[in-house]
């Protein structure tokens, strides 16, 4: 009854993921088709946008696929894919733009930004760590603790939640640096005049169809978070019984 439980609040989730992603690749699509006024390319507007902000230290490069879009602040690459390098439509613009949003954000200190930084570490690590560790932690704790009363299970499994909290709070902390970056873009975008007031619009659809996807994300992070914690505290509930 438990796990159908969380399978019945867990659907809604995935059937809005799937929504989100459909939705953000129809609307960048849509807007694609629509040539931009000032006719600069997706390269041409991160190139631009960068000088126009003092930035020289970051290269604007094309990566395969679509969608594919990312600021790498280690490498000091913006890459964008194949869909916007070259392409000079609203959708193209506000995508490269998005991604400047993010430049701006480390070279201004954006605390959200400084804060989602230091969490990936810990964030790579909970992804790939913790449900084995949860899971291991849960076998031990039946093989251990019934012969020898040692609580290494019940320490690795509370390891693994931690970990994964810490997984969860990086797609909390991820919404605010991505609505964020699509605002600068917005304002970046009209005072440059890259994209007029008649097509900012288009780009405030690409923008908000893109964010969807993180909120989807982080709402399945959430549900699993509490499923995990759940099991966790039922097992140890019990034992303690």
């Amino acid at each position: 009854m438990d796990y159908l439980l969380f399978l019945l609040i867990l659907l809604p989730f995935i059937a809005l993921s799937g929504w989100a992603s459909a939705k953000v690749n129809s609307t960048y699509s849509a807007f694609d088709k629509v040539p931009n006024a000032s006719h600069m390319t997706g390269y041409d507007a991160a190139v631009r946008l960068l000088r126009r902000h003092g930035v020289d230290d970051i290269t604007v490069n094309r990566v395969r696929g679509r969608l594919s879009d990312h600021y790498h602040p280690t490498k000091r690459q913006v890459n964008l894919s194949e869909s916007t390098y070259g392409s000079a439509s609203v959708a193209a613009v506000a995508v490269a733009a998005h991604e400047i949003g993010h430049v701006m954000q480390k070279k201004e200190g954006y605390l959200p930004y400084r804060i989602r930084t230091a969490l990936v570490p810990a964030a790579n690590l909970g992804s790939r760590l913790a449900l084995p560790l949860i899971v291991i932690g849960i076998v031990l704790d039946v093989v251990l603790f019934a012969a020898t009363g040692s609580k290494a299970g019940e320490w690795m499994m509370i390891a693994g939640i931690i970990l994964y909290s810490l997984s969860t709070l990086f797609m909390l902390v991820t919404l605010p640096v991505e609505f964020n970056a699509s605002s600068r873009a917005k304002k970046m975008l009209v005072e440059e005049g890259i994209l007029t007031e008649e097509e900012l619009p288009g780009a405030k659809k690409v923008l908000s169809a893109a964010a969807m996807t993180y909120v989807s994300s982080l709402l399945i992070s959430l549900v699993y978070f509490l499923r995990y914690l759940f099991i966790v505290l039922s097992i140890v509930g019990r034992r303690r019984d």
